[in-house]
């Protein structure tokens, strides 16, 4: 019963935390690079701070984090590689098709990762009523998509590509998080920032554009960036909680209400306005959402640490 307990004191925890994360560093991204022209200098000062950040609370006791071994590395080394295909995939796909035909491939891919939650990760499929909110899921993002102005179906090839990397990047790191064990939490943030951060040296020093950008830097500016790297160690540290917590499928749920959330900050913060049939579509996806439960796993691959979801997803 107890183990019960923590689990579901655990989960409403990490899955708000994420959200909330992912929310508030995309207007932080937004702002840095406003600031400072040099994208790939602020994403690797995301990846690289937070493992300095890591490795410095560990030094002085406050966290524990696995110290680095090559056996680790090289099972961490695809999720960097599949991380960084996913953002190049991403931005292509941005842009070659706007955000409207964007979002209505990412509401699809719950519905593919329960497919591989099941041929590969031992989950039962999902129940006919949650097989419905991912259906739903995807409706609700189809009807935001077609009543807004700016949609036009294009870029499918680049859409494609990422869609692939996505569902496999939501696949291959859950399956880290059930087969590479860490002292906690901690470790696989650290390794998965660490590596990552590696090969994006290579991309901003080759860059002279962001060269020039990062010499006029100012210190309001700087302060943008010191502010979304501290936010990038809470972003990774809850994400990866609440992947460990949840299935992939009920992650790349809970990511693409992040996705939601993030519209819903666009249209109140900036100057696109959403229609009331697009804001009444995203309403529909969340209380879709909302009601979603994640399969259980089978019998056959149930372990002593596994705990069977009986509640819905989203924090209450």
């Amino acid at each position: 019963m107890s183990e019960y307990k923590a689990f579901y004191a655990s989960t409403p925890f990490a899955v708000g935390g994420y959200m909330l994360c992912s929310a508030t560093l995309l207007i932080a991204n937004k702002y840095a690079i406003y600031k400072v022209a040099a994208p790939s200098f602020i994403l690797f000062s995301q990846l690289l701070g937070t493992a300095i950040v890591v490795k410095a609370f560990a030094a002085m006791g406050q966290i524990e984090c696995d110290a680095l071994e090559k056996e680790k590395i090289k099972k961490f080394l695809p999720v960097a590689l599949i991380f960084l295909a996913t953002i190049f995939s991403n931005m292509k796909s941005l842009q070659y098709a706007n955000v409207e035909t964007f979002m209505v491939f990412r509401f699809s891919t719950p519905l593919v990762v329960s497919i591989a939650d099941y041929l590969f990760l031992g989950r039962k499929l999902p129940s006919p009523a949650s097989w419905a909110c991912l259906f739903a899921l995807l409706v609700g993002a189809i009807g935001y998509a077609v009543t807004d102005s700016a949609f036009e179906v294009k870029g499918y090839t680049f859409c494609a590509i990422w869609y692939c990397i996505f569902c496999l990047d939501q696949i291959y790191l859950k399956h880290i998080t059930n087969t590479v064990k860490m002292q906690s939490n901690w470790g696989n943030v650290f390794y998965s920032n660490f590596v990552a951060s590696l090969p994006l040296i290579f991309t901003f020093i080759s860059d002279a554009d962001e060269i020039e950008a990062l010499k006029n830097i100012s210190f309001e500016a700087s302060v943008a960036v010191f502010i979304s790297v501290a936010l990038g160690v809470g972003m990774s540290y809850f994400a990866w909680m609440a992947r460990s917590l949840l299935s992939a499928a009920s992650f790349t749920v809970v990511g693409n209400v992040c996705k939601v959330l993030t519209i819903v900050m666009n249209v109140s913060l900036w100057d696109k306005h959403a229609s009331p049939t697009g804001i009444l579509c995203l309403l529909f996806c969340l209380g879709a959402a909302y009601f979603y439960k994640q399969a259980p796993m089978r019998a056959e691959n149930k372990d002593s640490d596994d705990v069977e979801l009986g509640k819905t997803l989203l924090p209450k």
